[in-house]
């Protein structure tokens, strides 16, 4: 289910932006170079292997790769792995508060933390289909575009770092040990995020200068 959940997900965002270049079918030697194209592009990230191993099971096999494609597809999967984590802080959440237990206030600004993450990578992903990767040249709007989706994948990777660093050390309950190893791995797909669009900004830059 939930593999089907990120699939329609990606999807949608790709009927989102299906201006953004011609569909074309994959054969076997364009697979190969999709999978170096990704390997070749998840070296800039800081976590690599999580990188293509994301990329490599979500990225389209519909069409060429491209620097914004695989952007587009790592800020969708760190929204939905966002989404999934908020949803198991929201219910973990009300089960201490309703026992009043003394970790619920960390909990709970953990919750707003990644609650904030979820919209500023949904704003990023929608911002991202707004660059013309056809443009000849580089706009006053191209140029905001590039700075909102900078703005935004920074801010939700604050948020997640900051929650993460609400839980210290590593001798800790298993319920903290969970949350803290969920949080992290949504800081580490929008690190990996965020060097790919640097990645793809700093390409459209040098190319529509």
């Amino acid at each position: 289910m939930a593999k089907l959940s990120l699939s329609l997900l990606l999807f949608f965002f790709f009927i989102f932006c299906i201006n953004i270049g011609t569909v074309e079918p994959l054969n076997k030697v364009a697979h190969s170079q999709a999978r170096t194209f990704i390997e070749a592009s998840c070296r800039t990230t800081r976590y690599p292997s999580l990188c293509v191993k994301w990329l490599t099971r979500h990225a389209s096999s519909d069409t060429p790769p491209t620097a914004q494609q695989l952007t587009r597809t790592a800020l969708t999967v760190s929204l939905y792995r966002a989404r999934h984590v908020r949803l198991y802080l929201v219910k973990v959440a009300k089960e201490l508060k309703a026992t009043k237990a003394k970790e619920y206030p960390v909990v709970r600004d953990c919750l707003v933390q990644i609650d904030d993450s979820v919209s500023q990578l949904s704003q990023s992903t929608r911002e991202l289909c707004r660059l013309d990767p056809k443009a000849e040249m580089m706009s006053d709007d191209m140029y905001w575009h590039i700075d909102n989706v900078d703005t935004w994948v920074s801010t939700a990777l604050t948020d997640a770092s900051s929650c993460v660093d609400e839980f210290p050390g590593q001798r800790m309950s298993k319920m903290k040990a969970t949350i803290k190893s969920k949080v992290l791995n949504v800081a580490q797909l929008t690190s990996n995020a965020l060097a790919l669009f640097h990645r793809y900004a700093a390409a459209a830059i040098e190319k529509h200068p």
